[in-house]
């Protein structure tokens, strides 16, 4: 059975007919403390899977840990003057009290600087070897002189050689701003990232993975496992991409002391590069977590595999690390389903470990906002199909309309009731409900509990699916219903005027209140202690939804959820209001990078000290009089200057056209309904009767810029803009690869940037970008002259190339002006 666990339970194995479930996430890289962004990447995604899979009956172990090895420690080590090691021991200690703070329930989480590591490590590779998977091969690595020592990928910078990109900070191993993966001899100018100065080109041997000779093992397992496990779009077209370009030969080895040692006498001197042993080091957490570990890693016909991470780091999991199982010919636990998110952004940018930008997990549990208000909003924000956006205003906005407002509304609401004495309440006492008073017979009752009793279905059926975001929305709507419900009822007339029925509105809202601690248990487990206190039932024995127990066929009848007679404890407002002072306060905080935070903070304490030394001292204006000091009304600064007028401030997305119909009141617009991904679809209205069928106008994929002001069109609310390129006898829309994601932004290559939230109509920022963007003689659509691009491809139109109208827009309608000598332009048809 292997040893205990550090809470001295025994290890779970999986058991012979039960749903085993091996749940990991990206392992964090150790040498800073995780952002928000890294949390909701995988942490916190994997915890809600995890938990839910428990919640469920399953049998599920959550393995993670630090990933320790590798140039960056080497680097951090070497900013800090401390060994490798020491660094590892300081960030992993902090890492954990991060996910402690935020409650991520791992069944183990480890690091992979452990002996396990190198133990499974070298097996494998040894394995990989016998089977001749392996290639040697000299290979051109820089070398900085002034350092004396090979420069590993992260220890080298220079400009990206993507066509199109060229960001100047490219690392070695990856540009950040691309996300093409690179090798350091490609990069331009490249220089060393400790002396910065330019290293130069030494022949060096190393070990390769051959890739190209497992290239039918690993697609035979892609195009099994992509479909069985329902991967996400976004993995399955990184992996597909991949796979397309022709899969190369991969060095496996480095020149660096910090990592695990090569068992190879010709290269002993070398360690494995860390893309190769990071994710061995699922194997060898789950080792010291077990030492019957093959159980859960070499079990696939008993054990389910599920993967979560950030978008870049899906080829490490789809075709790395496969190829490396798949390459010992043993009966590993391959990955059967992988989540994937993209980039949660912050404020007006990236969130930047390197640049210190953004919130940090240590930073949130300084804030005092609770930690089931910091979770709810990083998974009710999860960005799921496209990058999604960190502001302030929008915490705010959630916590006190869908937390406060309607979640803590209604328990509060409830148990407040129950709590109060007899004659005007319940004396705490739930209460029994007559034999007279049937549920069935109550319409409000029983259309409640058929629509708890459907939601609960589509929750497991979304969360089945891990689509997360959508599980959480409709265990909120549950809470929507039920204050729907106590305003139908009017509890408080009924208990004058009917006790009896009133008992049942009042049992069956508490058994809603309990369904609710238990469906959200697990995106705020500490919101369902809270509740569960307040029932004063333990959290132990709660609901499972477990099919053998019967629970998914209970909840339907909530009335029957908790016992008359029970006696609840103290009711107290779950969720406090967070005011306008507080998010003007945090957006001052937390304004720029870590190092900025820090100087300012000096320069306040520096300011507050000759604050302090002007009130002991008398100023006076050389007349002998006091010199007045300027009236506190007047503002201390300029408005801040308006951000420069940037093609990344418009948000364009792919969207999907679901339905659309001729305007009611208007012969040239058509209404049409647009899935962008977000969690309802926008209505649009565009001038384009004249131009496109109604038939062309169905299920089909569109550009839309999705943050300009909505405006009423005769009566109906237009919410976006859809691309269209016209000249003097065409109008055509401007048309995303059909493979594109709904939902995903379309960029421009070369520009990066956050779109503004909402276009200021005054500050006439679409109209300024209007001119420049056109059809170019390839029929691609284009901004000067870079590409609109999705991660499927560039956008188009079916004809119409630069040509000779200057086009501009009439409230929807469509104005053609000859204009000879000016290029086709890209029309925005407008609500």
């Amino acid at each position: 059975m292997g040893s205990l666990t550090e809470d001295g339970k025994s290890p779970k194995l999986p058991i012979p007919g039960k749903r085993n479930v091996l749940i990991t996430s990206a392992l964090p890289y150790v040498n800073n403390v995780p952002h928000l962004g890294n949390i909701i990447g995988c942490v916190l995604s994997a915890d809600v899977f995890a938990r839910y899979c428990r919640l469920r009956g399953y049998n599920a172990i959550y393995i993670c840990g630090t990933d320790e090895y590798g140039t960056a420690t080497e680097t951090k080590a070497m900013e800090e003057k401390c060994s490798p090691k020491e660094i590892c021991d300081k960030y992993h200690a902090i890492h954990k009290q991060v996910y402690d703070w935020f409650n991520i329930s791992f069944d183990e989480f480890g690091r992979t600087s452990s002996p396990q590591q190198t133990e499974v490590c070298q097996a494998i590779f040894k394995k990989i070897l016998e089977n001749n998977w392996l290639s040697e091969n000299t290979m051109q690595q820089l070398y900085c002189d002034t350092c004396e020592r090979f420069l590993a990928d992260r220890l080298v910078e220079g400009i990206c050689p993507t066509p199109g990109c060229e960001y100047d900070s490219a690392r070695g191993d990856q540009c950040e701003k691309c996300g093409k993966l690179l090798n350091p001899t490609e990069l331009r100018s490249p220089r060393c990232k400790v002396c910065q100065r330019s290293p130069r080109i030494r022949d060096t041997n190393h070990l390769f993975l051959e890739l190209p000779l497992l290239k039918d093992k690993l697609e035979k397992y892609i195009n099994e496992m992509s479909v069985a496990g329902s991967w996400s779009q976004n993995a399955v077209q990184t992996t597909n991409s991949w796979l397309r370009e022709g899969l190369k030969a991969r060095c496996i080895t480095r020149d660096l002391k910090w990592g695990v040692p090569v068992p190879h006498e010709k290269y002993r001197d070398k360690v494995f590069y860390v893309w190769f042993d990071a994710p061995i080091g699922y194997v060898s957490i789950t080792s010291c977590y077990t030492s019957d570990w093959e159980k859960w890693w070499k079990n696939p016909e008993n054990v389910e595999l599920y993967q979560f991470m950030g978008k870049d780091n899906v080829p490490f999991h789809t075709v790395m690390f496969p190829s490396t199982l798949l390459g010992t010919g043993e009966n590993w636990t391959l990955m059967k389903t992988i989540s994937v998110t993209e980039y949660l952004n912050y404020e007006a940018g990236k969130f930047s470990k390197s640049k210190g930008i953004g919130v940090f997990g240590n930073d949130a549990k300084d804030t005092n906002i609770p930690v089931e208000v910091w979770r709810y909003y990083l998974l009710t924000n999860r960005p799921e199909v496209s990058d999604t956006l960190f502001t302030w205003p929008d915490l705010q906005a959630k916590l006190n309309s869908e937390l406060l407002n309607n979640l803590g509304n209604y328990v509060n609401r409830v148990l407040s009731f129950v709590a109060k004495p007899p004659g005007q309440g319940y004396g705490s006492i739930i209460p029994t409900i007559p034999d007279d008073v049937r549920a069935d017979s109550h319409e409000p009752t029983k259309k409640l509990a058929d629509k708890v009793a459907a939601y609960v279905e589509q929750y497991i059926e979304a969360m089945e699916k891990v689509k997360l975001k959508q599980g959480l929305k409709i265990a909120m709507s549950i809470s929507s219903e039920g204050n729907g419900y106590l305003q139908e009822s009017q509890f408080w007339r009924l208990y004058k005027e009917n006790q009896s029925l009133c008992s049942l509105v009042m049992k069956t809202a508490v058994g809603v209140v309990y369904l609710l601690a238990c469906l959200l248990e697990p995106f705020m487990p500490s919101f369902t202690l809270e509740v569960f206190k307040q029932l004063d039932l333990s959290p132990e024995v709660h609901l499972s939804l477990c099919d053998e127990k019967g629970d998914v066929d209970r909840v339907k009848r909530p009335w029957e959820i908790v016992s008359a007679g029970h006696k609840i404890g103290t009711p107290q407002p779950l969720f406090k209001e967070l005011k306008d002072e507080d998010v003007e306060f945090y957006r001052k905080k937390f304004a720029g990078s870590q190092a900025d935070r820090l100087v300012r903070a000096e320069a306040e304490a520096e300011a507050g000290k000759v604050a302090e030394q002007l009130k002991k001292t008398k100023v006076s204006d050389g007349n002998g009089k006091k010199k007045q000091s300027k009236s506190s009304n007047e503002p201390k600064n300029k408005a801040a200057a308006e951000p420069e007028i940037s093609i990344t401030r418009l948000d364009i997305r792919v969207g999907l056209i679901k339905n659309a119909k001729k305007h009611p009141d208007a012969d040239s617009l058509y209404v049409e309904v647009i899935d962008v991904g977000e969690e309802q679809p926008r209505t649009v209205v565009s001038g384009l009767v004249k131009y496109i069928p109604l038939d062309e106008m169905q299920n089909r994929k569109v550009c839309v810029l999705c943050n300009l002001k909505p405006a009423t069109m005769r009566g109906i609310k237009s919410q976006a803009m859809v691309l269209a390129a016209s000249n003097d006898t065409q109008v055509e829309l401007v048309e995303p690869p059909s493979s594109a994601q709904v939902g995903e932004r379309v960029t421009f290559p070369g520009y990066e940037g956050v779109p503004d939230e909402l276009l200021n109509p005054k500050k006439k920022v679409w109209e300024t970008l209007q001119v420049d963007l056109h059809t170019n003689d390839e029929l691609i659509a284009c901004y000067k002259d870079v590409p609109l691009t999705t991660s499927a491809g560039i956008c188009k139109v079916s004809s119409i190339r630069k040509e000779t109208t200057d086009i501009t827009h009439d409230g929807g309608t469509f104005v053609l002006v000859p204009a000879p000598d000016i290029p086709q332009r890209i029309l925005f048809t407008r609500d």
